[in-house]
């Protein structure tokens, strides 16, 4: 079951209680389902039961209990549990990690089509393309200037360098012999980065230039705090192990996000940086 195949189900389910008369309440038109921030909370996390809530004076948890019921008897579903004051995480059945990463490198969510952005004659020249694009999209409060210096405090390097850096461990990992392949893994540190590529497909729905940035960053990120705790390449001695292509894969999955966002924005995706 994929993310799109939950929000239908979810979505399903609400219908199917109004029907029976057990939720008096407008169906919405569209459901979240999101990976939750931290690990130990399901695969999937959703607010319908509050959002029904707000609608029906009803109070949440009891909205809950009723959809957690119904979403439990569904497969693919191992177990819906509730978590105040009234979400509902999701398990799914067999493991969500590795389905996360797998459509994203089989590219079950196409590229997204570039956004509108026309930066001034002016922008362009005084910063170049790439930055003058990520300009139009930055707060109010950026340093423009920021974004001509390649460090960590210029938010568009640091997206450009973990795009650069997936595809290094890839190069890297070519020359000693192995290649990707998502797998189990049992790293917490990898929550953040996980709840984040889940979260992308959602936010190039809402075709909002200045909200894919934001979400760029916080993959990017993710990603580079995860990598400085979790080794993606063999060392030393080390030969290959499962875990090594699990972690390359989420590096690759990882790598094509980003791409993607920065060229839905306009600006290009280097290998090298």
């Amino acid at each position: 079951m994929t993310p799109a195949d939950l929000t239908r189900t979810v979505l399903h389910t609400v219908r199917c209680a109004v029907e029976a008369d057990e939720l008096r309440a407008a169906v919405p038109t569209r459901v979240t389902v999101r990976v939750p921030p931290r690990p130990g909370c399901g695969d999937y996390a959703t607010n319908v039961a509050l959002r029904l809530a707000k609608d029906t004076g009803r109070p949440a948890r009891e909205i809950a209990e009723v959809l957690r019921r119904r979403l439990a008897r569904e497969p693919g579903i191992a177990r819906v549990e509730i978590a105040e004051p009234g979400f509902l995480n999701i398990t799914l059945q067999g493991s969500s990690y590795v389905r996360l990463v797998r459509g994203i490198l089989d590219g079950e969510d196409a590229p997204g089509e570039s956004l509108p952005l026309h930066p001034d004659p002016g922008l362009v020249r005084r910063l170049g393309p790439d930055a003058a694009r990520w300009a139009q999209v930055s707060p109010p409060g950026l340093d423009r200037e920021l974004l001509l210096v390649q460090r960590e405090s210029n938010p568009l390097f640091r997206v450009r360098y973990a795009h650069a850096r997936t595809r290094a461990l890839l190069r890297n990992a070519r020359d000693l012999g192995f290649e990707s392949l998502p797998g189990e893994l049992d790293d917490s540190a990898a929550a953040p980065l996980l709840a984040a590529l889940g979260d992308h497909p959602r936010i190039t729905a809402t075709r909002a230039p200045d909200r894919l940035a934001r979400h760029l960053e916080r993959v990017a990120d993710a990603f580079l705090r995860w990598q400085a705790d979790s080794p993606t390449l063999p060392r030393g001695d080390e030969k290959p192990s499962a875990v090594h292509r699990a972690r390359l894969a989420l590096a690759e999955a990882t790598g094509k996000v980003l791409a993607d966002g920065l060229t839905q924005l306009g600006i290009t995706a280097p290998a090298h940086l």
